[in-house]
């Protein structure tokens, strides 16, 4: 496959981070939107290019995507993949994470890197109601660590064929101090403010699952710091480090049994070095680590014709599924 060449005059890993979100100012496709019950008496939604039960989306196989923390299908990413791979002949549809999609979730429960329940339902979902046919994911940032998690841990029956992971944290440690050093506060300051936001919508619920107020909540300014107080003890973990050590994706990569792509550039200013494997990898896994790209960015063209990466290279990628 083509390598990643970042755009002349973009190499800039915060550059590549920043643009997506100033080159797409509106999503690229019209999505239909869906709601599914969960067992535990909340809810999901998906959102799919088109209505997978019309008569033209029956044979199409299936792109699913997992997105980052406190993204969406208004992520520039996300609606960029689907409409990519919808272009190419593909059926696209994204699970948002509970609370993600513009409305709280009825529990107090959320969602972290490890959880792979809810992927679990709905690619059982999109199976049973897409049979015959194959199925490829990806997961963006925290969707990838979480992916990874759920590849391993279902591959005996993982129901998706082939799959990409894309910047993902595979060191949760590690990354949580990484985004506290220089310019990558921002970022930071971008997350924890979405999640605090998203936690104080919930706050009365939160209050009787943890015991903690509003006010406690105002008061974090660090990822780990929401992680200890919120994050883990909701999860059932003992605190952030007992959370970022079991959910951790790289320690399960050599579980993995299906044909399985990791994008990773070495300028993300999310990540630090010790998310790089340093063992070898199995051949099922198709490691890509790019000197520029930023986190989730892959620009490349150029100034005046920006074009993502991801789009053309992901779709290409998985061309012999059409």
């Amino acid at each position: 496959m083509p390598s990643f060449i970042a755009a002349h005059g973009i190499t800039n890993a915060h550059l590549q981070t920043l643009l997506p979100r100033l080159f797409r100012r509106k999503p690229l496709l019209s999505p239909h939107w869906q709601t599914i019950d969960t067992p535990d008496g909340d809810f999901l939604d998906l959102v799919w290019s088109e209505d997978y039960r019309q008569l033209e989306s029956l044979t199409k196989p299936v792109f699913v995507l997992f997105h980052g923390l406190e993204g969406s299908f208004f992520s520039p990413y996300a609606h960029g993949l689907m409409n990519a791979f919808a272009k190419q002949g593909w059926l696209s549809v994204m699970m948002h994470f509970r609370g993600c999609s513009g409305r709280p979730n009825n529990l107090a429960r959320a969602y972290h890197s490890g959880e792979t329940g809810d992927a679990r339902q709905v690619l059982e979902y999109v199976r049973e109601r897409c049979p015959n046919r194959p199925i490829i994911a990806t997961g963006v940032s925290l969707g990838g660590n979480m992916l990874v998690n759920y590849l391993a841990q279902y591959n005996d029956d993982p129901i998706v064929s082939g799959a990409t992971i894309i910047s993902a944290p595979l060191e949760l440690g590690a990354c949580s101090q990484r985004i506290e050093r220089g310019f990558s506060r921002l970022y930071r300051n971008y997350l924890l403010s979405s999640l605090k936001n998203t936690a104080l919508l919930k706050h009365q619920k939160m209050k009787e699952a943890l015991g903690i107020t509003a006010a406690q909540i105002k008061q974090v300014t660090r990822l780990i710091d929401f992680d200890d107080l919120i994050t883990a003890p909701l999860h059932g973990f003992r605190d952030a480090q007992d959370y970022y050590q079991r959910c951790s994706g790289l320690q399960r990569l050599p579980d993995i049994t299906i044909p399985t792509r990791l994008i990773q550039a070495q300028d993300d200013p999310f990540m630090t070095d010790e998310i790089i494997p340093t063992f070898t990898l199995p051949k099922n896994l198709d490691y890509q680590l790019t000197e520029h790209g930023g986190h989730v960015g892959f620009i490349t063209g150029s100034w005046n014709q920006p074009k993502m990466w991801l789009e053309e290279t992901l779709p290409q990628y998985y061309q012999e599924y059409l």
